[in-house]
C-alpha cells in the first residue's frame, strides 16, 4: 500500500558480471560531444519501470550476465524484464515482466540469463545515485562508471509499504505487457536505406539474403558482425560526419558494425543502412554468437513499427496507472501531482 516515503536499504550479495545504474540516457548532450548512453534495451528498461508505477525514465539497474542478488530491509515492489532468466524470492520462483511483491529480509536472485544479454531491475520509488548531465546512465570515459559491486548498500526512497500476495508463482495482476520474443534461433532485424547504400553495389541483396553472427569484439559502443560485406566504390575519402544509433558501417576491414548508444558521435566510414528504431532494443540484447538476418523496410513501415511499439507501452502505462490507483499502490504520476493539488 502507499504511505509516506521511507528509505529502504538494498544489500547487494552478488553483482553479476557487470551491473550498473541505468536509465534512458542523457537528453541534449550530444551537441556537446557526449553520447546519450542509456539502457541498451530501450524497451525492457521502461517496461520494468512502468510495471512498478514509475515514470519510464526512472533509474533502474541493468544486469549483464552472471548472478545478481540482494536483500531489502523493508518491503519492495519490483519488476525484472529483459532476457529470459531465473528469478527467485527466498528460493521460490517469481515471474518476469510482472510486478513482484518482496517482503523485508527476503533474498532476491536473478540468474541464468539466456537468449539475450541484459536484464533490467526496477523498484517502486527512486534509487539514490549520482547524475551526470542529468542522467544516471554510465559514462566511463568521463569518469562516471556507475558500477554496482558486491557488498554495496543501495538506498531506495519509496512510498510502497507492502501488499498481500502470498503466491509468487501466480501473477499479481494480469497486464497487457508487450514481451519481446527472445527466440533461441536467428533474429530478424528490420533496416532502412543509408546514405551510402547505392554506392555499395549488391549490398541490398547481400544484407537481405545472408546470415550474420555477432562477434566477441562487440561492446556498448557497437556490435561487430561476422559476415559478407561489399565496400562502397568511388567515394574516395569520406569526411567525418555525425553517426546515429543503429547505423550500419563498413570499415576498411571485412566486417559490419552496428553502432550503439555509446558510439563516438562522428566517423568517416560509409553507412549502408540503419536499423529501424523499433529493432534497436533487440540489438541491445544481442550477445556474441547470436545470428541475425536483415529485412529491408520502407521509412513509412519503420515509423509505423515504432509508433505501434510506443502505443503498446502507453496502453500498459494507462492500465498500470488505473490499477495502482484502484488498489492504492503508489504511482509516480499521482505522487508528482499531489503537491500541486494540495
Amino acid at each position: 500500500m502507499a504511505t509516506a516515503e521511507l528509505t529502504v536499504g538494498l544489500k547487494i550479495r552478488e553483482a553479476g558480471w557487470l551491473s550498473t545504474f541505468q536509465d534512458l540516457g542523457r537528453e541534449h548532450s550530444e551537441y556537446m560531444g557526449v553520447p546519450c548512453g542509456g539502457a541498451a534495451d530501450q524497451h525492457s528498461a521502461p517496461v520494468a519501470n512502468i510495471l512498478v508505477g514509475n515514470l519510464r525514465s526512472a533509474t533502474c539497474i541493468e544486469i549483464m550476465g552472471g548472478r545478481f542478488s540482494f536483500i531489502p530491509d523493508a518491503p519492495v515492489l519490483l519488476a525484472v524484464t529483459g532476457a529470459p532468466a531465473d528469478v527467485t524470492v527466498n528460493g521460490e520462483a517469481a515471474a518476469m515482466w510482472e510486478p513482484v511483491c518482496v517482503p523485508a529480509g527476503a533474498r532476491v536472485l536473478i540468474a541464468n540469463a539466456r537468449g539475450g544479454m541484459r536484464n533490467y531491475l526496477a523498484f517502486s520509488g527512486s534509487l539514490a545515485t549520482g547524475l551526470f548531465m542529468g542522467s544516471a546512465a554510465p559514462e566511463a570515459r568521463m569518469g562516471f562508471p556507475q558500477q554496482i559491486g558486491v557488498g554495496q548498500d543501495l538506498q531506495l526512497t519509496s512510498s510502497y509499504a507492502g501488499f498481500e500476495h502470498p503466491y509468487l508463482s501466480q501473477p499479481l495482476f494480469r497486464l497487457p505487457v508487450p514481451v519481446p520474443s527472445f527466440s533461441p534461433g536467428t533474429w530478424r532485424i528490420d533496416i532502412v536505406e543509408g546514405p551510402e547504400t547505392a554506392a555499395a553495389p549488391g549490398i541490398t541483396d547481400l544484407l537481405a539474403s545472408r546470415e550474420y553472427t555477432v562477434t566477441a569484439k562487440s561492446n556498448h559502443v557497437g556490435l561487430r558482425l561476422d559476415g559478407p560485406v561489399v565496400h562502397p566504390e568511388g567515394l574516395g575519402e569520406i569526411v567525418s560526419h555525425g553517426v546515429p544509433i543503429g547505423a550500419f558501417e563498413i570499415p576498411h576491414g571485412d566486417e559490419l558494425i552496428i553502432l550503439g548508444r555509446y558510439r563516438t558521435l562522428t566517423a568517416g566510414y560509409p553507412i549502408v543502412a540503419f536499423a529501424t528504431k523499433a529493432s534497436l532494443p533487440m540489438l541491445g540484447q544481442a550477445r556474441p554468437g547470436q545470428k541475425m538476418t536483415f529485412r529491408w523496410v520502407s521509412n513509412d513501415e519503420a515509423v509505423a513499427g515504432y509508433r505501434e511499439q510506443q502505443r503498446l507501452l502507453a496502453a500498459l502505462e494507462d492500465r498500470v496507472r488505473s490499477l495502482f490507483s484502484a488498489v492504492r499502490l503508489p504511482h509516480a504520476s499521482v505522487l508528482a501531482a499531489a503537491p500541486a493539488a494540495a
